[in-house]
C-alpha cells in the first residue's frame, strides 16, 4: 500500500536526538530556544514559542487575544475540529462562515456577511486548509475595516505564501502544528508565531503553567511545553522544509498535468500562491466507488474530511446549529485526499496517476 503520509526522518534528526540525550537536558532548554529562533526567522516574524502540540499552540493563541465566555470568533465550518475547539476552550463561541469552491478555504464574501449578522464578534480564525493560502487581502480587509483579531491556523501550511508573504504573518498571531503527517514534524509540537511582544509574553507564560518567573504564576496556565528532544527533530526539519515542500509541488504539478479523469474534480492553485500541498484532494461524486478502486489497486487515501464541523455530535449538542453551509457540506460529501508526499518515488506517483485514471 503506498501510505498517504511519510514523515521523513533522517541520520540528522537521529543524532540531534542524541545530542539531547547525552546532554541530559531533557526538558525545554535551548533547542527549543533555537527551534523558536530559527523557526521566527524563517517565516521574518518577530516572535515564535514552541508549544506541546498545534492544539495547545491555537489554544495558547485564543487565550493571549483575551478570547474569554461570551466572545464570538467566526472560523471555517471545513477543517480539522482543533481549529474551532481551541475556540471553546475558552469559553467562546464558534461562527461559521462557508468555504469558497474552489481552495476550501473561508470566502470573503462569507466572511462579511458573517461579520454583518454577529456585529459583536471578536475576532476571526481563519484555515489555510491543505497548504493553500486563503485570501489574505480580501480576508485583512474585512477584519481591519471591523476592527477584528485575525488569528491564522497554519497547521497544514508550513512556508505556504500569498503575494510572496509566508502565511502566518499576516494576523495578529499565528499557530502551526508539527504532527508526524504534516509538511515538517517534531514528532509532536506546535508554535505560536506573532510579532505583538505583550502577546508573545502571555502565550509563553500561559504554556508553562502562567509563570512569569519561576514558582512566580501570574495567571492560570497549562503545560503545553515542548521538549528539548521534540525541538531536535523541528530543527533538522525546518532545514529541509523547502526541499520537501518543493518535492510536494513537484508531485502535485504531476497530478495536475497527467490525471485525466472526468470523474474527478482537480486540485485548484491561485497563481498568486505558493500551495504547499500538504494534501491534494480530489473531489469526486462517486467517492465511495473511487476510494474502493484506490483500496483495492493499494493506493492510500484519507477523506479530509467527512463530516464539517458544526455538524459534528458536539457541536450540535452545545449550539444546536440550524444554519446551512452548502459549499462544505457539498465538499465534506466529495473530497478525497491522495498520496502527494515527499517520500514517492517517480514510479509511485507514475501509479497513481495510472489508477485515478483507470477508475470509470
Amino acid at each position: 500500500m503506498i501510505p498517504i503520509a511519510q514523515p521523513l526522518i533522517g541520520i540528522e534528526e537521529e543524532n540531534k536526538v542524541i545530542e539531547v540525550l547525552n546532554s541530559k537536558m531533557l526538558a525545554q532548554g535551548e533547542y527549543v530556544k533555537q527551534f523558536e529562533s530559527d523557526f521566527a526567522n524563517y517565516l521574518g516574524a518577530k516572535y515564535a514559542t514552541a508549544t506541546s502540540s498545534g492544539t495547545s499552540a491555537l489554544h495558547a493563541v485564543m487565550d493571549g487575544l483575551s478570547i474569554s465566555p461570551g466572545d464570538k470568533v467566526i472560523t471555517t465550518p471545513f477543517s480539522f475540529i482543533a481549529s474551532a475547539n481551541a475556540i471553546l476552550y475558552c469559553g467562546a463561541e464558534p461562527v461559521f462562515a462557508d468555504i469558497d469552491p474552489q481552495t476550501y478555504n473561508i470566502s470573503p464574501d462569507n466572511l462579511a456577511a458573517a461579520v454583518k449578522k454577529h456585529p459583536d464578534a471578536k475576532a476571526v480564525l481563519m484555515v489555510h486548509l491543505y497548504g493553500l493560502p486563503a485570501d489574505m487581502d480580501g480576508i485583512c480587509q474585512i477584519v481591519k475595516e471591523n476592527s477584528l483579531y485575525l488569528l491564522e491556523d497554519c497547521a497544514q501550511a508550513h512556508g505556504a505564501a500569498y503575494k510572496g508573504k509566508k502565511v502566518g504573518t499576516f494576523g495578529d498571531a499565528a499557530a502551526f502544528s508539527f504532527y508526524p503527517t504534516k509538511n515538517i514534524t517534531s514528532v509532536e509540537g506546535g508554535m505560536v508565531v506573532t510579532n505583538n511582544h505583550q502577546l508573545n509574553q502571555r502565550v509563553k507564560m500561559f504554556i508553562n503553567h502562567g509563570q512569569s518567573k519561576r514558582y512566580h504564576h501570574d495567571l492560570l496556565g497549562y503545560n503545553f511545553r515542548m521538549t528539548n528532544i521534540h525541538a531536535a527533530v523541528g530543527i533538522e526539519q525546518l532545514k529541509k522544509l523547502d526541499e520537501f515542500n518543493q518535492q510536494r509541488i513537484e508531485n502535485a504539478e504531476y497530478y495536475l498535468k497527467h490525471i485525466k479523469n472526468p470523474r474527478v474534480t482537480l486540485s485548484y492553485k491561485p497563481d498568486d500562491c505558493t500551495h504547499v500541498y500538504h494534501q491534494f484532494t480530489l473531489q469526486s461524486e462517486e467517492r465511495e466507488g473511487l476510494i474502493n478502486h484506490l483500496h483495492k489497486n493499494e493506493v492510500g487515501y484519507a477523506i479530509h474530511y467527512p463530516l464539517i464541523i458544526p455538524r459534528q455530535k458536539l457541536y450540535q449538542r452545545k449550539f444546536n446549529y440550524q444554519e446551512s453551509w452548502p459549499v462544505a457540506e457539498e465538499v465534506a460529501q466529495r473530497c478525497v485526499s491522495i498520496p502527494v508526499h515527499p517520500g514517492l518515488t517517480p514510479k509511485q506517483r507514475q501509479y497513481i496517476v495510472e489508477v485515478v485514471n483507470s477508475y470509470v
